[in-house]
């Protein structure tokens, strides 16, 4: 992937910012590209919510990234949010552009980058939260 697609800025939900992803210079990041509907991405995104509470984040960069493309319905999505109250950054796609950028096929998916923003790790819905742990553990 060229460094143009990584490169990305989209804007924070939670702390209404614009986040780029050079904002984390020589840090790994682990993103996660999500929808609200999706039964998996909720179950995701409960696992990803004890790691971000845990974390050093002085050590990992750590983004939420909600496909809007994705979702039926923008009104649903804020129903989503404040009800899941969930404490890391949620970034809004602009469309799918960002989601496409990272050749996503499913929600949820989760990319962990190493301190150069280089792919180490692309897992899908099928994959375990052990295994994005795992390759976590490589890069942090």
């Amino acid at each position: 992937m060229s460094a143009d697609n990584q490169n990305f800025g989209l804007y924070d939900l939670q702390s209404e910012q614009y986040i780029k992803l050079e904002d984390f210079l020589e840090k790994p990041v682990l993103l996660t590209f999500w929808a609200s509907w999706c039964p998996d991405s909720h179950i995701d995104l409960k696992h990803k919510e004890q790691l971000y509470r845990s974390m050093n984040k002085e050590s990992l960069g750590f983004l939420t990234i909600n496909v809007t493309g994705r979702e039926h319905r923008r009104d649903e999505l804020a129903d989503y949010i404040d009800k899941n109250e969930w404490s890391f950054p949620i970034l809004s796609d602009e469309g799918t552009k960002t989601y496409d950028a990272y050749r996503c096929m499913s929600v949820p998916t989760t990319i962990v980058l190493d301190k150069d923003h280089q792919i180490v790790g692309h897992f899908n819905d099928r994959s375990s939260f052990q295994e994005i742990l795992q390759a976590l553990t490589k890069v942090v």
